[in-house]
């Protein structure tokens, strides 16, 4: 191969040998850098055991590298150059590592509701789940090149790069302001959706809100970094809301996932396992629809506590 080298070592991206790390009185600009410093790392880590593909841990460490360091860039304020293309190279990084991510968490999920079946039944399911084995084959490829390309390893680097910068010209105002305040703007934002979709919002709503909440809680990630005290309460808070919601979004795509495979089968034995799946999927999201009210109440009081 030629061109750009691949990274092996957090030296051959520009880092230091050790992370950055910024202290309890260091302004947001400096805990900004270190995130993206540890966000860079991480990437690198998980790179090569992503490609080999034995552990699907590695694909979600990834995919959640790339979250953590568009959360820290959002909360940036403009100190760090060039964060728009930063962003547009991540964003298309993360839609990369997602469909992967996404076929393994629906295989695993729907392996696990059949555990229970018989072993016919099961037997069944396996013969339902061939076509979305296929496509996650498929997406896994898709990953892979992604993960030997060029764009990729421009990624790695700018994402280095931003980690070492010195703050912009004109930003010192910005990097004085307490970390605190990183989760006012996607707390408001959470809030604000949340009141506009009303009490029985449809599916794709709930989805939404979903990523609102994900935005405040990698934001509250990270303040609390000099915040522990005030944003623990935050923290835990929103991991309930997302995981509450990201059930009720998986068993609406399994419920899709398990009609759209079903259609390609005449099999009676995999078609009454079909139902139960799907009864199944729909009791899970009843579940979930009856409980993300009272999570996001608590989301909104522990970010006010933490906010005052």
């Amino acid at each position: 191969m030629t061109g750009m080298k691949t990274p092996q070592s957090s030296l051959d991206l520009g880092l230091p040998g050790e992370p950055l790390t910024a202290g309890h009185k260091d302004p947001a600009a400096s805990h900004i850098r270190a995130r993206l410093d540890e966000q860079a790392r991480e990437l690198l880590a998980h790179t090569e055991g992503a490609r080999v593909g034995t552990d699907p841990e590695h694909v979600h460490a990834l995919r959640v590298a790339v979250r953590r360091a568009r959360a820290a860039l959002k909360a940036d304020h403009g100190t760090v150059p060039d964060t728009d293309a930063l962003q547009r190279v991540l964003k298309w990084l993360g839609g990369s590592l997602g469909a992967v991510r996404d076929f393994d968490v629906q295989l695993d999920h729907l392996r696990s509701q059949a555990a229970g079946f018989d072993e016919d039944e099961q037997a069944a399911v396996e013969s339902l789940l061939k076509g979305l084995v296929t496509d996650r084959s498929a997406a896994r490829r898709r990953m892979v090149a992604t993960l030997r390309s060029k764009r990729f390893q421009g990624a790695l680097r700018s994402l280095a790069t931003a980690a070492m910068s010195a703050p912009l010209p004109g930003a010192e105002v910005e990097q004085e302001t307490a970390l605190i305040e990183v989760i006012r703007k996607p707390h408001k934002k959470l809030m604000k959706a949340a009141d506009a979709i009303g009490d029985d919002p449809i599916d794709d709503d709930l989805h939404s809100l979903r990523i609102q909440g994900k935005r405040l809680r990698y934001a509250a990630e990270l303040a609390a970094v000099t915040e522990k005290k005030r944003v623990r309460a935050l923290v835990a808070a929103t991991k309930l809301f997302q995981d509450l919601l990201g059930d009720h979004q998986d068993a609406v795509i399994a419920e899709e996932t398990i009609r759209r495979l079903v259609g390609e089968h005449t099999d009676p034995e995999v078609i009454f396992v079909a139902g139960r799946l799907v009864e199944r999927e729909r009791t899970r999201k009843a579940d979930r629809r009856s409980r993300w009210r009272e999570a996001l109440d608590k989301v909104d009081e522990t970010a006010k506590a933490a906010l005052d």
